[in-house]
């Protein structure tokens, strides 16, 4: 099935495609935007699409009404997973695991712009994201355990160490306690905490879509898969990744420009 960002309209959250910067905004303000088993599901389509669409550049993912996510609804997920058997559960961590999944794999970066309440799968799509602003007083909790479950949930025991160290991510996992938005910027969680967080967000998605697309695309790949490999991997894979960025012609502009004392304009080939 094709994709068109410029005519997608999604079911379960809103979206809104301009200049190359596509804006998921999850949209259920009166219960702080949880998610459903449906939300999930088109969340992870979505971006399964978007790893074969280049003409989306980046995305912003956001919450309506002042809050991110409160994470899975109470009633319409977490009820419902009580009465299922085995298969069932495996089926939907599974599923949830995928989003995380596709998000990781989808060429464009992703900004998440947080606000208020960014609790259990909300706080998992923000780690998930590539950059993370966050607004002062936003709270985020990998509430995990307050449910009594694990908080090896989404990821979230190999990304979160990555991002904050392994002792704070053990912490905020053993407890469910809300992480501050002083320490997430402390700790890395948050790349900036700022007051117009949505300003802030849109600004570097806009230039991010301003820049080499393939090469942007490259840089995700790497900071992904650079994970698990030694140094000496490393340099093999960034020499073939840097290799393939110098056939593009967006490289070929960066240099007729700046040879011309120009600033280059990309164009993603």
């Amino acid at each position: 099935m094709s994709f068109d960002p410029a005519t997608f309209q999604p079911t379960h959250f809103l979206w809104k495609f301009e200049d190359g910067v596509a804006t998921i905004t999850l949209n259920r303000p009166e219960r702080k935007n949880p998610l459903t088993f449906e939300s999930y599901e088109e969340l992870r389509a979505t971006f399964h699409q978007l790893d074969r669409n280049y003409g989306v550049k980046a995305i912003v993912l956001r919450g309506a009404g002042g809050n991110f996510c409160s994470g899975g609804d109470v009633h319409e997920i977490i009820g419902p997973l009580t009465e299922m058997d085995v298969d069932g559960l495996l089926k939907f961590t599974r599923m949830t695991g995928d989003l995380v999944r596709a998000m990781r794999a989808c060429p464009q970066p992703i900004i998440a712009a947080v606000e208020g309440v960014c609790a259990g799968a909300g706080a998992i799509m923000a780690m998930a994201s590539d950059i993370r602003f966050g607004q002062p007083g936003c709270k985020t909790a990998f509430l995990f355990s307050r449910v009594g479950l694990s908080g090896a949930d989404m990821g979230a025991c190999a990304i979160l160490p990555r991002l904050i160290g392994h002792g704070r991510a053990a912490e905020l996992l053993f407890t469910g306690r809300s992480m501050t938005s002083d320490e997430g910027l402390a700790w890395g969680f948050y790349n900036r905490v700022v007051e117009d967080v949505m300003a802030e967000a849109f600004a570097l998605a806009d230039q991010l879509a301003k820049g080499p697309t393939i090469a942007h695309a490259m840089t995700k790949r790497q900071l992904d898969a650079e994970w698990h490999v030694s140094i000496d991997q490393a340099l093999e894979m960034e020499a073939e990744a840097q290799a393939r960025c110098m056939e593009t012609r967006d490289f070929k502009r960066a240099y007729e420009a700046f040879a011309n004392k120009q600033t280059p304009v990309f164009q993603g080939d």
